[in-house]
């Protein structure tokens, strides 16, 4: 049986045999996804045929579902085909609302505003004259940050796989060794390079190793929160794509959130975010969290400028090449950081700061 033919079967066994399908953006994975109308009532088809496993995602809609979280609810699943048939929760991403402040447009979906801060707000208050979209950002990022102390602190479900320092390594040293490198210097990485790397690594992960470790999303961005402004409380953000969940340092995810590779989120609005988040985890010593914070943001930004190498060659995905200025920017800001020292020395020593950039020739 043809894809096409094992789809329509699926979608006719659950009464959406005659619906229309529309693409709906797609992410970085072999997965797609289809929005569904003129059925029972509005879904999305997620489509991932195999190698993709769309068990971790059932097994963690659940979990998350379980603990007062908004996300899609599943209409119907067929695990062995990779097919999945999932609540519309609509396209009030977060990340295009937040484009559209940065870019001067106020306001949002139905005129809604946004939930009012469930906790005490950060030490550092707003700067004065901060205009309505700043505001507005501030208060979506309130949210999205409620949240993800929801999901760190509730216990996580069986069967996660480590986003410890080890694999965070591993990760960082594939992209960069194995993709980025051939492709910035015409030729494999030498194996005193890979060396030097893999320490330097090590030694600037040493805080994640040694601190605490929760659920962790691993792509808790922006372009995967939803604002559902009929909702109420927590569940006003939808939370998407959280298929590759693991055990990790509570720290990654905020960096995902506060440091996005595909915008720019203003210093002042991040530092309020992180103030927040770390007066709703007192038990959490600040002084360790940054430097761990700051550990974080260098992993993911050398690993992600890298990773849009991987996905230009290996997957014909040169689109993702335009945010690489960005990413190599973060990066820069995050090896002045003294926890990330270990990692700005090796750079030094092997990539000059003219080269800390997608390969010349390589262009989205």
């Amino acid at each position: 049986m043809t894809r096409s033919a094992q789809i329509a079967a699926f979608l006719a066994r659950h009464g959406y045999g005659g619906a229309q399908a529309a693409p709906l953006a797609q992410d970085a994975s072999f997965r797609r996804y289809l929005r569904l109308t003129g059925g029972p009532r509005s879904a999305v088809l997620m489509d991932a045929p195999p190698p993709e496993d769309v068990r971790p995602f059932l097994r963690l809609a659940e979990h998350l579902a379980a603990i007062g979280l908004s996300v899609p609810e599943i209409i119907a699943a067929d695990a062995e085909a990779g097919l999945v048939l999932e609540e519309d929760l609509g396209d009030a991403l977060l990340s295009t609302m937040l484009d559209a402040m940065a870019a001067g447009v106020a306001g949002q979906p139905d005129k809604e505003t946004p939930p009012r801060p469930r906790l005490d707000p950060s030490p550092n208050p707003r700067p004065q004259g901060e205009g309505a979209a700043a505001g507005t950002a501030s208060l979506l990022l309130d949210s999205a940050v409620d949240v993800l102390v929801v999901m760190q602190c509730a216990a996580p479900p069986p069967g996660l796989p480590a986003w410890d320092a080890a694999t965070m390594a591993q990760a960082a040293l594939g992209t960069l060794l194995d993709w980025w490198w051939p492709a910035a210097f015409g030729a494999p990485a030498p194996r005193a390079a890979r060396t030097d790397f893999t320490a330097a690594l090590d030694d600037m992960l040493r805080p994640i190793a040694a601190g605490p470790v929760c659920f962790t999303h691993r792509d808790y961005f922006a372009g995967n929160l939803l604002w559902l402004p009929h909702r109420s409380d927590l569940r006003r953000i939808g939370v998407l794509d959280f298929q590759s969940a693991a055990l990790g340092h509570p720290a990654y995810d905020l960096v995902s959130l506060l440091q996005d590779a595909r915008r720019d989120i203003p210093s002042a609005l991040a530092d309020r975010a992180l103030g927040r988040y770390l007066a709703a985890r007192p038990e959490l010593d600040p002084t360790a969290f940054r430097a761990a914070y700051a550990a974080c943001a260098a992993q993911r930004h050398l690993r992600v400028a890298c990773q849009w190498v991987r996905l230009a060659l290996r997957d014909g995905r040169a689109q993702y090449l335009a945010h690489g200025p960005r990413t190599w920017r973060k990066l820069a800001e995050a090896l002045r950081q003294q926890a990330a020292a270990p990692l700005a020395q090796a750079m030094d020593r092997w990539i000059p700061p003219g080269l800390r950039a997608n390969p010349k020739g390589l262009t989205a």
